[in-house]
């Protein structure tokens, strides 16, 4: 069968594309769409990015909080290891000074062997021990290097330590060359004043303090209040003023730690802790930077940022899709509704044709009736005894042959006009038991005369054992007569043939429809059951007959399909499915046979 496109439609059961610059509607349609999608964007963004924002802040602060508060605490930790560690130096040295007779003292074999008493209980923390008079002459050493006799009168650390019972000096690197510090402890006896001299391993003291690390940029130092390291002396110094700045600025307020954000040097942020230790004279500083103590912070917000830019693309992209497909029901309504407007017309204009043909068939019956009965009585006439010398005359013989002849025909013409008179009836859409083999076979007694004159053959392949089915009788014969009529206009060889088979696949009957005609374009062949869409020539077809056999079949729960190549032919596929309620008698309801 071949159609050619007459007016572009829509398929049953889909949506068309809109086109929003066509038509008289398409600005209302415009304003529609707009409105809609700033409703739904508006509605569901502000509540996502109100909840969002307040989360992130509030998350912000607890997690900020929570990563002071613990790196405080390690501070705090470690200020008291540090106290801790210098308070049992200087009571370690303090007692050597006071339990150690001077002639102990003054001997540097006693020396050695309290200097090794020492390591052994304090953790080899003490570099070596020295005793040193009141005129700042080292009178006696135990240790690595040969500082005997040493001066120390004119070094700051020996006037500081003259001036207190014990003294813990600052970094500085003296006659031997190296970073160190000392332990004092002032021993007075009578006349004699000696001064216990104990240096710290610089090495094992910067180990105690650079313990404190967290993260990849999170380290500690020491600096006095003028700004010199105390500590690992590869800190920059431009950090070291930076970070003294910070904590006149912000002072300790009577306490002994406090927290801070500074920039370094290259404008990088970091979070300082500081502590005083030594009674204020040193400060315990630990610095991180930013992004590394909140990394799990930002990584937090730039994944709630990250869902909530797509959160907000999706409601974008679905308030889109939702509003062009509600402003495209919209317009497929008022189309629908132009089509059922066309198809009221088209449907008064087929009941006027149906009461006409209807009227015409009670005409011809009379006519054809009075006609059988006269030939009737002519025949009768003829075997009348008057009759007898004319019996054999040849004429007679002729009008035999007529009169029987116009019986077969009157008895032709009055098939005609009853069926003529079945197609008008109104549609009845009662759903009953039907054999449809029988159906089919009335169906193509009414379709046979048209297919003689246009030289094509039905052939019937009808499934014996085939199940009864529960449908409208009606609605099928209309389904099967359409089809079978666009068959029949899809010729375009000398001799055409349509098959028609039935048989049963699983819980189905299946009607196939055959035709070896000039077949469907690939184009067409998507838009054959769209209202209105024909490629037959004007005024010969109205493009509804495969869009009503569609949706009578798909009411009927079952469905119509298509297969064809231009040029071989078409066959439709109809299944009408066996589990169906049906009407047994009034009020009863049954299933059919299978």
């Amino acid at each position: 069968m071949a159609y050619q496109k007459e007016t572009p439609q829509t398929a049953p059961g889909t949506i068309p594309a809109e086109e929003p610059h066509a038509g008289k509607g398409a600005g209302p349609l415009r304003v529609l769409r707009r409105n809609i999608m700033l409703a739904i964007c508006l509605v569901s963004l502000a509540p996502l990015i109100l909840i969002n924002g307040i989360l992130i802040y509030y998350y912000h602060v607890a997690y900020s909080e929570k990563v002071t508060a613990h790196l405080e605490e390690l501070v705090i930790r470690q200020k008291q290891a540090i106290d801790e560690f210098l308070d049992k130096s200087v009571q370690v040295i303090g007692f050597i000074a006071e339990a150690t007779p001077l002639d102990q003292l003054a001997d540097d074999h006693s020396l050695s062997d309290i200097l090794h008493k020492t390591q052994k209980s304090f953790a080899n923390f003490i570099v070596d021990i020295g005793v040193i008079d009141q005129d700042g002459l080292q009178i006696a050493y135990a240790g690595p290097f040969h500082l005997l006799k040493a001066e120390y009168a004119s070094a700051a650390w020996f006037k500081a330590a003259r001036e207190r019972q014990t003294y813990v000096s600052d970094v500085f690197s003296g006659i031997r060359g190296i970073p160190h510090f000392i332990v004092t402890a002032l021993r007075k006896d009578k006349e004699q004043t000696r001064i216990v001299r104990a240096t710290v391993d610089f090495a094992l003291f910067n180990q105690l303090v650079s313990r404190l690390r967290v993260g990849r940029t999170g380290m500690a130092f020491i600096v006095n209040r003028q700004g010199e390291l105390q500590t690992d002396r590869t800190v920059d110094s431009e950090i070291v003023t930076s970070v003294l700045n910070s904590i006149r600025t912000a002072k300790f307020d009577g306490q002994d730690h406090m927290d801070f954000e500074a920039p370094d040097p290259d404008g990088r942020e970091f979070l300082y802790l500081a502590a005083t230790l030594k009674n204020g004279d040193w400060i315990l500083v630990f610095r991180q930077a930013k992004s590394d103590a909140f990394e799990h912070l930002y990584n937090a917000r730039r994944l709630a940022v990250t869902i909530l830019i797509l959160g907000g693309l999706g409601i974008v992209t679905t308030g889109f899709l939702v509003t062009r497909r509600m402003v495209a029901r919209v317009n497929l309504a008022e189309k629908d509704q132009e089509i059922m407007e066309k198809q009221i017309v088209e449907s008064g204009k087929l009941a006027a044709i149906g009461e006409l043909a209807a009227g015409i068939a009670h005409e011809i019956n009379n006519p054809v009736a009075i006609m059988m009965e006269e030939a009737g009585w002519v025949e009768d006439l003829l075997h009348e005894k008057e009759l007898d010398p004319v019996k054999d005359a040849p004429v007679v013989e002729d009008i035999r042959k007529a009169l029987k002849g116009i019986a077969i025909q009157g008895r032709r013409c009055k098939e005609i006009t009853q069926k003529l008179l079945s197609f008008a009836r109104r549609t009845d859409s009662r759903v009953k038991k039907v054999q449809l083999n029988e159906l089919i076979e009335e169906v193509t007694s009414l379709a046979i005369q048209k297919a003689q004159y246009a030289n094509i053959s039905i052939r019937l392949d009808l499934d014996q054992d085939l199940p009864e089915v529960c449908v409208s009788p009606t609605e099928m014969q209309q389904v099967m007569l359409n089809i079978i009529n666009n068959a029949i206009d899809a010729k375009s060889k000398n001799e055409g043939i349509i098959v028609v088979t039935t048989h049963r696949d699983d819980q189905f009957v299946v009607i196939d429809v055959s035709d070896n005609g000039q077949g469907i374009p690939p184009a067409n062949l998507e838009r054959i059951f769209e209202p209105f869409y024909t490629t037959k020539p004007v005024g010969k077809g109205t493009g509804l007959g495969l869009s009503i056999c569609y949706g009578l079949v798909k009411k009927m729960g079952g469905d119509i399909t298509v297969e064809s190549e231009v040029g071989v032919g078409t066959t439709f596929h109809v299944s009408v499915p066996l589990e169906i309620p049906c009407e047994d008698g009034p009020g009863n309801i049954s299933r059919p046979r299978q």
